[in-house]
């Protein structure tokens, strides 16, 4: 095996469509690579009403726990909470983990909230995150494709599993915010955000920086593709 099968999870609002730029370039690098759709990101039609984080958390765990050899988990934004609860669950299925702009997040995304689902809010979200080099028709690609994500993952925590989650090598692309302030704010006491809490606890890290939106699968794909096919590189497991 040249390299360790890859799995691609987006983040809120998105569904493996997502990834495709980078799936096809992968791909064409040789690369076995699944870009998943979370319960409840079907469609703006599927019934969101009783998915929650556990069954994200799960969603991935079955994932990984499918593929023929220990996989490189790639998680975007919100899902670095599933994700990181995922990799606790099978620790042996994942030779690492990419964090893309996210991190390990620790407790619920927002334990407030209260509603049955949570549609896109473009205004709160491009005033919010970072949108550099992302196209008018990739915008509008977002907002017209965008399926509101289910309630139950928004205001619940995740059962984080065993330990050796800590000890899987773990990348960080960072792209809306530097390395540094990642882990300047991961530091801070008073209080350090749920979304990246977890980065202390992590044993084996690499940093990487690459300025550019919070979506760099649609901005700077071919970058993304190459970061993460040099993980799964390095962790190929050799029969």
């Amino acid at each position: 095996m040249t390299s360790a099968p890859i799995i691609l999870v987006p983040g809120f609002w998105l569904g493996a469509w997502a990834w495709d730029e980078v799936v096809a370039d992968l791909r064409a690098q040789g690369h076995d690579v699944t870009a998943l759709t979370l319960p409840g990101l079907e469609s703006k039609d599927a019934d969101r009403s009783a998915i929650t984080m556990a069954d994200h958390v799960n969603a991935i765990v079955d994932a990984v726990s499918a593929a023929a050899a220990p996989v490189v988990l790639a998680v975007h934004s919100a899902t670095g909470f599933s994700g990181y609860a995922a990799s606790g669950h099978a620790p042996e299925k994942i030779a690492a983990m990419v964090y893309v702009d996210t991190a390990p997040g620790v407790g619920a995304p927002d334990p407030e909230f209260d509603g049955v689902e949570r549609p896109l809010d473009w205004p709160s979200v491009s005033e919010e995150e970072n949108l550099d080099g992302l196209s008018e028709a990739q915008q509008a690609t977002f907002r017209e494709r965008a399926v509101p994500v289910p309630g139950g993952v928004i205001r619940e925590a995740a059962d984080l599993g065993s330990d050796a989650r800590r000890d899987i090598p773990s990348t960080f692309i960072c792209t809306g915010f530097s390395a540094e302030q990642y882990q300047t704010y991961a530091r801070e006491e008073h209080p350090t955000p749920t979304f990246l809490a977890g980065i202390p606890e992590l044993t084996n890290t690499t940093w990487i920086d690459l300025p550019t939106s919070h979506w760099p699968m649609w901005s700077r794909p071919d970058d993304i593709a190459r970061i993460i096919g040099d993980v799964a590189k390095a962790n190929a497991t050799h029969a």
